[in-house]
Parts: structure tokens; sequence; C-alpha cells
């Protein structure tokens, strides 16, 4: 098995969502096209590095993708003759300076997971099948729990838009939603909360994510108003990386606290947990897979965070696609995230799945099954 080319392309969102520090009217992204030849037939995989971070082709075709195709044999493949996915991440690592994760772990974990997506496609498996062959020691599941993202602030938008939102979603399945908090002043911003928790029937269908906006002036007031509503969780009420930050606001918040989606090492995790105050069996750890490294990685990270008494139940993906729904089922994580109609031809799943009161069942497809997501496929057929 070898890989024998490899493409991107960046693709403009066209969007005018912002969250609490953001527009996504700039927004780029890129998808990737890898081809395998497995020995009997080419096989082709795909990705696309998530939606919230800009395309980032130039690091790709300058580095990564060169050391990959000019790699050995027996640089890239077990001893099954197979590509190995971990190989193929030392070799594009090779030459890397260790810090400053993100400039690299973006190209590099979306180029790993395309590669995935080809090798299952090889092996007529769908990739959470086949993840629960390469690693075994976790509980893989075909079915998941799926939340729905949303909530965000737009251009005219009300808070009984909002409060139709979130029926909309209920009524369609899904029995959690996100939204997003700290873009508004915060007396706006409680109104939401409360708009949203009648809308959605009870305040822990409600979770809250301040995409590391609110401020050392107001922090912990939002805390401090919100710790009694009873929330399912608050994502990021802080920047990323200020843990002395996370500690004092979960200390203050008391109630459930979920970050990690933009921290990209695995030393990064540990110290989310180690020194952001983060609780055992109470906080959630996020982590972007295809935006860290991808999914070699993270089995490696969860074997450190595992160290750390960290268990998998308290973790789940950041990122409502395809690619996080088939890790979270491989890993047995607790939860994935969806966004369906927010982000455009890179929103929701496979056209056809439905949801069971909260759940999404896997289908067979091999590989991720991007062939399910009609539009997004046509943008990865077209990659030249």
């Amino acid at each position: 098995m070898k890989i024998i080319d490899i493409k991107e392309e960046s693709i403009k969102l066209n969007l005018s969502l912002s969250n609490s520090m953001f527009s996504f009217k700039e927004m780029t992204t890129s998808i990737v096209k890898v081809d395998i030849d497995d020995g009997k037939s080419i096989q082709t995989g795909f990705a696309f590095n998530s939606t919230g971070r800009y395309a980032c082709g130039a690091q790709m075709r300058n580095r990564f993708i060169p050391r990959l195709l000019s790699a050995s044999e027996s640089d890239l493949v077990d001893d099954a003759g197979d590509i190995d996915t971990k190989k193929a991440l030392d070799v594009m690592l090779v030459g890397e300076k260790p810090g400053g994760d993100m400039e690299r772990s973006v190209p590099i974990g979306t180029i790993e997971t395309a590669l995935w997506d080809a090798i299952s496609k090889s092996k007529k498996l769908p990739l959470y099948k086949y993840l629960s062959q390469k690693f075994p020691e976790y509980n893989s599941t075909n079915r998941m729990f799926c939340y729905v993202g949303g909530g965000y602030y737009d251009v005219g938008k009300t808070i009984n838009d909002l409060k139709d939102e979130i029926k909309k979603n209920f009524e369609n399945g899904y029995r959690l939603m996100k939204i997003k908090i700290g873009g508004a002043p915060i007396k706006e911003d409680i109104r939401r909360v409360e708009a949203a928790i009648e809308a959605a029937g009870s305040a822990d269908n409600i979770a809250l994510d301040a995409n590391g906006g609110l401020k050392k002036d107001n922090i912990l007031t939002y805390a401090k108003e919100l710790k009694d509503f009873g929330l399912s969780w608050f994502e990021e009420p802080t920047h990323p990386s200020n843990f002395s930050s996370y500690k004092e606001f979960i200390s203050n918040y008391e109630g459930s606290v979920a970050g990690g989606e933009n921290l990209y090492s695995t030393q990064d995790y540990l110290n989310l947990i180690k020194y952001g105050g983060f609780r055992e069996n109470k906080d959630l750890l996020q982590v972007d897979i295809p935006q860290s490294y991808g999914i070699s990685y993270f089995n490696e990270a969860l074997i450190e965070l595992k160290k750390n008494n960290w268990n998998v139940n308290k973790i789940m993906p950041h990122g409502g696609n395809q690619m996080s729904l088939h890790v979270a089922c491989g890993f047995g994580l607790s939860m994935c995230e969806a966004y369906p109609n927010v982000f455009g031809v890179f929103s929701g799943y496979d056209d056809e799945y439905q949801l069971d009161d909260g759940y999404i069942d896997l289908s067979d497809r091999p590989g991720i099954g991007f062939e399910g997501q009609n539009e997004l496929y046509r943008l990865f057929k077209d990659i030249k």
C-alpha cells in the first residue's frame, strides 16, 4: 500500500454568523484528497480542517505533502504492508521544532484523517469499525448521542428567533443544544439563556459556549449569575491556555465546564486538566481530532490522559462532522456535536441519517462516509 497523490483546495464559507470573538464572514477551510494504491485498486480519502480554522494549504504544499510523497515504503507501511498512520505522522513531523503546534497540527491532522478514510475504504469498513480493530481496548459503538450546536449571533436575529431555532432542533430529534454566549451585554445574554431554557423545556437541555471570549472584568459575573441555572455545561469561558482563569471560573461557577478544542498537543490537554481546575467525572475535555495531528495522535493522547485518571467518558470531540462522529464511535467517547444547516456544505452528517431521541446510528458505508453528504462530496470530487 502506498500514497500516490495528495491535493488540497481552499474553500470560502461565505457566512454572516458570529460568536463572542469573531464573524465567519472571511472564514476559509482546506479540503483534502488523498489517493492510495492498496495493490488492487486506487482508494481515495477525504477530509477538511473543520470550520473555525482558516485554510492551511501553504503548509501542506510546502512541507507535509512533499515529505509524505518522497518517503520510502519502509517509512510508511506496517508489517502487513498497510500504511501506518503513526509512521505517516512521524514523517510529516520531520524537521518540526517542538511547540507552536497549531501552525502544523491542523494541516497534518487533516491529511492524516484523509489517510484513515482511504485505508478504511481499502478494508471495506466504516472508519469506526476499522478503529475498533486497530484500537480494541476502547468500547467502540455504532450509536452515538449527538447534541446540536447553534444559537449564534447574527444580523437581525432576535431572542424569539433563537427560541424558534431551539424548538426546531428539538422537533428534529435533538435533546441537547449548545448556544453562544459572551457576544452581547450580560443582561441580554442572560435573557437569551432564560429563553433558551424555556424553549428546551429544561436547563440541563442547554449548554453554553463563550468561545474564550469572556473578559477579565465580566468573567466572574457570568460565573456567579449563571451558576444556579443548572445548565449542562459552560464551554470555553476564557482564553484556551489561561489555566488559572479556568480554575478561578470553575471555583465560582461550580457547574460542569468544558474546554480543549483550541489546544493542539497532549501536553496542552494535560496542563488543562492538571492546572485548569478540571474535575474528574464532572468536566468535559474537548479535542478537535483532525485539527490536533489526527487520529493516531489522539490515541496517544488518550493513553497519557488515562495515566492522569481522565476517562474517555469525559472526552467529547469538537467538530460536528462525519470525521468527529466516527472517531467518537470508534473510541467510545461520551457524545458528539452536530451542526446541521449552520456551515453550509460542511454542516451535519450523512444526508440519510435520522435522529432517534438524540442518538444517531452509523451506517456501514466504508470510510468516513462523505459520499453520503452529496453537496460536500461534490466539492471533494472536484479537487484538482
